[in-house]
């Protein structure tokens, strides 16, 4: 019932799929690829892989975010993306992400939101609007960074049927289904230690998803599913 991989891929997916049964797609993130692309990771991996997938950060990210730079975007009216606005821009940029999704037959799509999404009542209106506007034909993982209380975390959650997605090192979870993201206790370039993961496992429970993130990502997916014996879960309840 504790499912364990990568936030992408961190070595050849050929080796990456013999090893571990689920991963985190980021190029979703940064510019979704190709339906063909996606098509093709799914045909390459084995029929009982999973794939879950990071939504786009035109829904999520303001535009002035390094990230769009990165991704090599460029937006005319600034005020249209990011922060779940209700806009055509976000919505299609949903619909991409979704596409993908479905390409890869994901049961879960996570949205990152970066620490400049703070407990306001703008963001929450945005929030409460985009999903309720969206199909729910997949689990939707919320990673809130900016400085939220963790009752309206819980509210929110509870009332617009999302999970919580959290780094349990860091904080947390309000969600009986638990998503966690490991970026290292100290930051990205981390190896979590023998003890570590052992707390990791008490604080997984029963049924979690677990994704490391940090630079020994490989390497500590491998120590954790070994010591979880990384047991499938198959139930999309919360």
């Amino acid at each position: 019932m504790i499912k364990v991989g990568c936030c992408g891929f961190p070595t050849a997916r050929k080796e990456y799929f013999k090893n571990l049964g689920i991963v985190e797609v980021q190029k979703t993130f940064y510019k979704p690829p190709r339906l063909e692309t996606a098509a093709r990771w799914k045909k390459e991996a084995p029929p009982d892989f999973e794939f879950t997938v990071k939504a786009w950060q035109l829904i999520t990210h303001a535009s002035s975010s390094p990230t769009y730079r990165k991704a090599g975007i460029e937006v005319e009216d600034k005020s249209k993306y990011g922060y779940f606005r209700p806009t055509r821009e976000v919505f299609d940029a949903w619909e991409k992400t979704a596409e993908i999704a479905d390409a890869l037959k994901a049961e879960v799509v996570v949205f990152q939101c970066p620490a400049s999404f703070k407990e306001e009542e703008g963001n929450i209106r945005n929030m409460r609007e985009f999903f309720s506007s969206i199909s729910r034909r997949f689990i939707y993982a919320w990673e809130p960074r900016g400085k939220w209380n963790s009752a309206t975390i819980r509210e929110l959650c509870e009332e617009l049927d999302i999970i919580h997605c959290v780094d349990p090192f860091k904080g947390k979870s309000v969600s009986k289904l638990k998503y966690f993201r490991l970026h290292g206790r100290n930051g990205y370039r981390y190896d979590y230690s023998a003890e570590e993961l052992n707390e990791l496992k008490e604080m997984c429970g029963s049924r979690a998803y677990c994704l490391f993130n940090n630079t020994e990502m490989y390497k500590n997916a491998l120590e954790f599913k070994n010591l979880t014996g990384n047991e499938d879960m198959r139930t999309k309840k919360r």
